[in-house]
């Protein structure tokens, strides 16, 4: 159901993620809805710890979004406690009938969400179903007892349970099963609750592991939120679940004629977004005193690999979103590419030596750039994605590809360069006057053609067929080099560097070339 959501709205998903601001209601508003729309709020906060390891977000932001997803992942309990069983199997079967039989990829989305819907209420059916004979286990009951008398040990056990289901819906609707079939009552389901609201916040922390400082205190605050939340709801407890029972409709102690609490389990969603709101209404307020602690308890980084990109396995939970990620770091590659271009010109043109030694270090940073995305990529590949998004992964590769290319004709640009200074080789002025020529309309195509893939602008033809122009300066020069050598005025080893810088630049706009049409018919 999560993939479906995922797919339909992916666009949508990234545009509001977009939106956001340093507002922190607006950010609270943005993790709620982000988090309704793909029922998982594990998923929002590893999505979230992504956003500020790339930088994107500030801690602050981040805090506030993991507040409101905490809200939107209440709304799976909500779903949940609708008694929907009858609707169960007609919407599996209209969902797969959808995603076999539809020509449509967007009704094939929405197959997957019908199809997710019905299995997730025949699933709630089915555990139930087969929960029910434990209602004769004494041990059982003991158990629960125990955790009726001691509502902190319930916590512990939520907790556990959803760090190892990896999913806090999981254990609300395993709770929501056993609440309905009188093997806990509604204060031990409550309990229960809070501790899934602190499992859930492991997802993120591991996550983080490897990732960076700003990352792992977004990751804490998840974590220092939901237990905070905890401790003082414990103390509070009785008096909520009095009020959870006189708002809502029905008593959650009333038996049917077939052994099960049928209002029960309305009753524990409510509990669940209720806490929930509560935290965020108390916590918002203070959220920049909350980062600053944050910032104190997780002081420095420990030791980790060094890394190009700033992609973790984590951001693959929602594959959309992490494919935007992508993008943006394909944009950071891009800018370094371009960068790569000037400095290998100022080496040449202006026989620059530090120049060299970036183009040499950028053009490793290129080739780190493309192992760490195809690696990224490949993982990618095999996750859920929309058939746009699976066209425009093959998209990122080509780019990707040029990209590090461009780099590699840039140190070839350096390795003439260090011909002529090393031999003391002179190239005339006339010469160093076309150098200059070239370089400046190969830098302007690539600018162009990387500020359009960044923003997502097409270009016009116009534009793109600037690389016919390169191709005409290219064999233009080169019969002006003929022509010089014939009189003498350039020397043979000179001209053989400077006709392997205009290849290597001809080379360039041929990569640049490539990656104006990828972008423009992906």
């Amino acid at each position: 159901m999560s993939e479906g959501l995922q797919k339909a709205v992916g666009e949508s998903l990234k545009r509001i993620l977009e939106k956001l601001t340093s507002n922190r209601f607006i950010g609270a508003g943005v993790g709620t809805i982000v988090t309704m729309l793909i029922q998982s709020s594990s998923a929002t906060t590893v999505m979230i710890v992504g956003f500020v390891n790339a930088g994107l977000l500030s801690l602050t932001q981040a805090l506030s979004v993991i507040l409101g997803a905490n809200i939107g992942t209440t709304i799976t309990a909500q779903i949940i406690a609708f008694n929907l069983t009858a609707a169960a199997l007609p919407a599996v079967g209209i969902g797969a009938g959808m995603v076999l039989f539809a020509k449509s990829t967007k009704v094939k989305y929405i197959g997957e969400i019908v199809l997710g819907f019905g299995l997730l209420f025949f699933g709630m059916h089915i555990l139930t179903q087969g929960l029910a004979p434990l209602q004769e286990s004494e041990r059982f009951r003991e158990l629960f007892l125990v955790f009726a008398k001691v509502p902190i040990l319930a916590v512990a056990a939520g907790a556990f349970t959803t760090v190892i289901v990896q999913s806090s819906s999981a254990t609300v609707g395993i709770t929501m099963a056993l609440a309905t079939n009188g093997l806990i009552d509604f204060p031990c389901a409550a309990a229960l609750i809070l501790g899934e609201n602190i499992g859930t916040t492991i997802t993120a922390n591991i996550a983080a592991l490897g990732a960076s400082r700003p990352a792992k205190q977004a990751a804490f605050g998840h974590f220092f939120f939901n237990a905070a939340g905890v401790a003082y709801m414990l103390i509070l407890l009785k008096p909520a679940v009095w009020l959870i029972t006189l708002i809502t409709p029905g008593d959650p102690a009333f038996m049917a004629a077939d052994g099960t609490f049928p209002f029960v389990s309305r009753h524990i969603a409510n509990f669940h977004t209720t806490f929930n709101v509560i935290n965020l209404l108390v916590f918002i307020p203070f959220i920049n005193v909350a980062a600053k602690l944050i910032n104190k308890i997780i002081k420095t980084d420990q030791q980790q690999k060094f890394r190009y990109t700033r992609l973790a396995p984590a951001m693959l939970s929602t594959p959309e979103t992490a494919l935007a990620q992508v993008r943006l770091e394909l944009g950071v590659m891009a800018k370094i590419a371009l960068e790569t271009i000037v400095f290998a010109r100022d080496a040449v043109v202006f026989r620059k030596a530090k120049d060299r030694l970036i183009v040499a270090k950028y053009e490793a940073t290129l080739d780190g750039y493309k192992i760490e995305l195809f690696s990224f990529l490949d993982m990618l590949n095999l996750k859920a994605l929309s058939d746009k998004s699976k066209t425009s992964l093959e998209s990122i590769r080509i780019i990707t590809s040029n990209l590090e290319e461009i780099g590699d004709q840039a140190r070839k640009i350096i390795k003439a360069a260090e011909k002529i200074i090393e031999k003391k080789q002179n190239i005339s002025s006339a010469a160093n006057r076309e150098l200059i020529d070239i370089f400046g309309v190969v830098i302007a195509f690539a600018s162009n053609t990387f500020e359009a893939f960044s923003t997502g602008r097409r270009q016009t033809e116009e534009e793109i067929f600037v690389e016919d122009k390169i191709d005409g300066l290219y064999k233009s020069f080169r019969k002006n080099h003929l022509k010089r050598l014939n009189k003498g005025v350039c020397s043979l080893e000179a001209g053989m560097s400077f006709v392997d810088i205009l290849n290597a630049l001809e080379k360039i706009g041929d990569h640049t070339f490539s990656i104006a049409q990828t972008n423009n018919y992906k």
